[in-house]
């Protein structure tokens, strides 16, 4: 049973997200929040945050369908990020220059699942 949690616009740029990203992926649920909580990235907590959304929403799936759900059976089956909308703003250069600063967005999509499955 799979259960899927999307992070839309998140004020971070996609390179910087898929690093953290890229460490939790085909790994067990629980592994992956120790992963997340010891990181050093910044891009953790959002990961993070996505990452309990799919798990929440993988109960309550199973709540609904009447089946029991154990945590420590699920792992991360899909996990990846894609650019969001650029926010494009200008800086005060010398001699009164606007300098271009593009403010980069990501999603944050995370797929939980069983492990047998």
């Amino acid at each position: 049973m799979k259960a899927r949690a999307v992070a839309r616009f998140v004020g971070m740029s996609a390179r910087k997200v898929r690093l953290v990203v890229d460490q939790i992926r085909g790994k067990r649920v629980n592994d992956a929040y120790a992963l997340l909580q010891f990181s050093p990235k910044s891009a953790a907590e959002p990961v993070g945050k996505t990452l309990r959304s799919a798990v929440a929403n993988a109960q309550v799936k199973s709540q609904e369908q009447g089946a029991g759900l154990d945590v420590d059976d699920l792992i991360v089956r899909e996990a990846y990020v894609n650019e969001g909308p650029t926010h494009r703003r200008f800086r005060a250069a010398a001699q009164g220059r606007p300098a271009p600063r593009r403010k980069r967005t990501s999603h944050i999509t995370v797929v939980v699942d069983r492990k047998d499955a």
